[in-house]
């Protein structure tokens, strides 16, 4: 790819503008009909993670910074006695590549496009113009990309000095207001009238995205011991959770804000792009390869008849290739071991399986390091890429757990609830809003599906479109809870913020 290819916007790359539908947005901050009702928005701050900073596309940028949730509330907030949103904004990103550097060492990546000459989504060839400069807070928009809700307490999360521990986040390095300071110190140092909290997604999610390669740390309250990928303790997450509520209340009994619920990670395309049986073989093909699995199902077939395994666990580890579609093969820890008669612990995928995003690049092409082998066929697919069904139950459980600690506390600060465990699996079928427009969870299948995707290219975070979506409801909980008219917004007034480079 040349390394200085011209960037445009999908829009003016292949002409989508037509697609957009023409709607008029203006904000009226003189409009009679928008009220605060019990509400107070003078002082508004927002506490979260890379949902709450307006990550977008595999990165933190300029425009999705500014078109984050909490932005788009906060306009809305201000027709009604809202005071002024301030954040910590990528000024130097003036080009929305994202990314950030440190010298000339690259220690965020840039955003992904679309390379309309490979039909692929990969991250933009050009280096991120934004240095991790500090410029300290509070700002009102506490989202920090990447944190958990332990992190919200942790002293020295935003210390420099910590980053190569990784003890510290580098965007919580940027807005802190000392090197020592808690996000929840600095979001209590404003003084809120009214707060949102979306926390606890990286709590499960990088469990999940990591393939399941952390630890279900449920029954563990010591943080300390904790991987980057293990699942939160329930306990813990609760303890936190509360505890942190306690902080906001006791600064002012009379504080009014939402909370928001954790989503289904079966919900988001990052798990639900890639189907378990992309393998598609000839007759020829698909006799060889069982022909190659004849030795491995026969000595599952010795196991079972020695009591190892029992008839349920045969007839899923046996390897068995049809012509057409097939199933990819994967490890799975979770299998009886069966080393000591040298079989690997494999199997095929099923439905109730989740293959990553990533492992799209790597199925059917050379096993790094022997060529001769093929990645998902040849080659079992490592934990990393496959939530197993196992994994997928732990993940489930934690986020059940975490939401119904949610719901709870929301109920006994009388908080709003945004139920965005509902809103996101709604998405799964199809989102129909007021106007009639669907949009959908569906990842990039073509130009033809951009102007109703939900998503942005890295199949975790929304695009603009999202976030405005995600914005009403906020606002539809707010409206429901305290008796305030914020205005909704129109999601078709926006673009979707997906890039492409043309085809050669």
């Amino acid at each position: 790819m040349k390394k200085h290819i011209l960037l445009l916007l999908i829009a003016l790359a292949l002409g989508l503008g037509a697609c957009e539908p023409e709607f008029s947005n203006p904000i009226d901050p003189d409009n009679p009909d928008v009220s605060a009702g019990e509400a107070d928005f003078s002082t508004y701050v927002a506490i979260g993670n890379s949902l709450t900073a307006g990550y977008s596309n595999g990165t933190l940028y300029l425009s999705g910074q500014e078109n984050s949730f909490p932005k788009l509330l906060a306009d809305r907030m201000k027709e009604a006695g809202g005071g002024i949103f301030s954040l910590p904004l990528l000024e130097d990103d003036k080009d929305n590549i994202g990314g950030l550097k440190i010298g000339n060492t690259i220690i965020i990546p840039p955003r992904l496009v679309i390379d309309a000459s490979e039909k692929q989504v990969e991250r933009i060839n050009r280096e991120p113009t934004q240095q991790l400069d500090i410029k300290p807070g509070p700002y009102n928009n506490m989202g920090v990309p990447g944190a958990k809700i332990y992190h919200l307490v942790y002293n020295g999360y935003g210390n420099i000095a910590n980053l190569p521990a990784g003890r510290a986040n580098p965007y919580y390095v940027r807005m802190a207001s000392s090197p020592d300071a808690s996000i929840l110190e600095d979001v209590l140092a404003q003084q809120p009238t009214f707060f949102t909290m979306w926390i606890g997604n990286n709590d499960v999610l990088w469990y999940a995205t990591s393939g399941g390669t952390g630890t279900d740390q449920t029954g563990n309250p010591n943080v300390s011991t904790y991987g980057p990928n293990d699942i939160t303790d329930p306990g813990l997450f609760g303890a936190l959770y509360a505890q942190i509520l306690a902080a906001l209340f006791q600064q002012n009994p009379q504080l009014k804000g939402a909370l928001a619920t954790i989503p289904d990670v079966a919900s988001i395309p990052y798990f639900t792009t890639v189907p378990y049986n992309p393998i598609p073989l000839d007759d020829a093909t698909a006799q060889a390869l069982n022909q190659a699995y004849a030795q491995y199902n026969g000595g599952l077939q010795a196991a079972y008849q020695n009591g190892l395994i029992t008839q349920e666990e045969l007839a899923k580890r046996t390897i068995q290739f049809v012509p057409g579609r097939n199933a990819v093969v994967i490890e799975d820890e979770y299998l009886t071991d069966l080393t000591a008669l040298g079989l690997p612990s494999i199997r095929q995928a099923t439905p109730a399986d989740l293959i990553v995003l990533p492992a799209s690049g790597v199925i059917g092409r050379p096993a790094p390091g022997n060529p001769n082998l093929i990645m998902g066929v040849t080659k079992p697919l490592g934990d990393r890429w496959v939530l197993v069904e196992n994994e997928l139950a732990e993940v489930r459980t934690a986020t059940h757990t975490y939401n119904q600690i949610i719901e709870a506390l929301a109920d006994q600060y009388n908080l709003a609830l945004v139920d965005m465990a509902a809103a996101m699996e709604k998405l799964v079928s199809g989102l129909r809003l007021e106007d009639n427009s669907l949009y959908t969870a569906d990842y990039f299948k073509g130009v033809e599906t951009l102007p109703n995707l939900f998503f942005s290219l890295d199949g975790v975070h929304p695009n603009t479109k999202g976030y405005v979506i995600l914005a009403n409801e906020f606002i539809k909980a707010i409206n429901s809870k305290y008796g305030s008219t914020l205005r909704k917004y129109n999601p078709g007034y926006y673009d979707s913020d997906i890039w492409i480079l043309p085809a050669n």
